[in-house]
């Protein structure tokens, strides 16, 4: 490929903004690799226990920094054994000078709300600011479990997926999905800041996983309720998905917190190459917030859930490459994917501009 064929390459994702890179307990012990927005990092804790990530390169012969490990806060490199810091500087190397080594490079991180989140663009334009606040995350009010899952599919796929539920019908039959999702209709508006789409469905019966939720908040499972669901894509790539259920005539989403089982489905997307991402999910909860075990049955029942959409992501994705001249069509349904997809060809419009 020429240079002018490679300079006309559009990327696919923002890249001066805040993704999940990992959670903490993915660099307790060890320094971890991972690609985000095709950077390759290696994300670790310095010597104040703060999280760094630098590229997953050694200025010394280019193994991965992500081999090696770490000592007194600075990455030791598993090949020769050349140290850097946290800023990415080479502090040193058994019996070798190494001062005018060139320094790796350094990508901008912040650990907040559980996750460790990195910007994969400028380091010197990363703006704390910049990062959601996410209030659930703070509060005693709510309890929170989730997981990962690395996908082999387009990011913007997953927030297709993630922004029309009509699916959950189909794909989610024995857990979430009932044939009133297919009959309400669906609402899609738009801002600057976020695209919502949203369905209420008044007087049905809960499928299993929302059975289960009405036991977990002390409410009868087999009662007639009233169901929402409010999907919420923001900026790079994250969608928050206000789901419940309320006994029926009690307000449905306004209903009191006694009479409801309400959560947030978290879904932080990180793209990784044009073809894969990484998905950290969960589930924010306003009930039984105390009971361990309740996380622990919500956490097995959407690891179940995605598990279902991972299997259809990853062959939709493989159709999509061995037939790329096809052109996929468009429903009332899918507006919430196409206006979230708009969204971000104008952040990247104005990040490259």
């Amino acid at each position: 490929m020429d240079g002018k064929a490679t300079s006309e390459i559009k990327p696919t994702w923002p890249v001066n903004t805040w993704y999940v890179a990992c959670t903490p307990e993915e660099i307790a012990d060890r320094p971890l690799g991972r690609t985000i927005c095709g950077e390759r990092m290696v994300i670790f804790r310095g010597p104040d226990g703060r999280a760094a990530a630098l590229e997953d390169f050694c200025p010394h012969r280019g193994a991965p920094l992500s081999l090696g490990f770490v000592r007194e806060g600075q990455l030791v490199c598993g090949y020769h054994g050349l140290t850097v810091d946290c800023r990415g500087k080479v502090a040193g190397m058994p019996g070798q000078k190494v001062g005018g080594f060139p320094a790796a490079r350094r990508f901008a991180v912040i650990e907040r709300y559980g996750f460790i989140w990195v910007w994969p663009g400028d380091a010197e334009a990363a703006d704390p600011a910049k990062l959601h606040h996410l209030a659930w995350a703070e509060s005693d009010e709510w309890a929170y479990g989730g997981g990962y899952f690395h996908i082999a599919c387009d990011y913007r796929l997953m927030i297709d997926n993630l922004m029309d539920l009509t699916h959950e019908t189909y794909v989610h039959a024995s857990s979430i999905g009932q044939k009133e999702i297919d009959e309400a209709p669906v609402r899609t508006r738009a801002d600057e800041t976020e695209v919502v789409t949203s369905r209420f469905m008044e007087g049905v019966k809960a499928p299993p996983f929302w059975r289960m939720a009405l036991r977990g908040a002390g409410l009868p499972e087999d009662a007639t309720v009233d169901r929402w669901q409010l999907c919420r894509f923001s900026l790079p790539s994250h969608v928050m998905i206000e789901v419940g259920v309320a006994l029926e005539g009690h307000g449905g989403y306004d209903a009191p917190d006694a009479a409801k089982a309400s959560s947030i489905v978290v879904d932080f997307i990180t793209p990784e190459t044009e073809t894969s991402h990484h998905y950290f999910w969960g589930m924010a909860r306003r009930f039984g917030v105390d009971d361990p075990a309740l996380t622990d049955t919500i956490r097995e029942g959407q690891h179940k859930i995605f598990s279902e959409d991972l299997e259809m992501l990853e062959m939709q994705q493989a159709n999509l490459l061995r037939w790329p001249e096809r052109r996929l069509l468009k429903l009332n349904i899918d507006a919430g994917g196409v206006r979230s997809r708009m969204m971000i060809d104008r952040a990247i419009a104005a990040g490259t501009a």
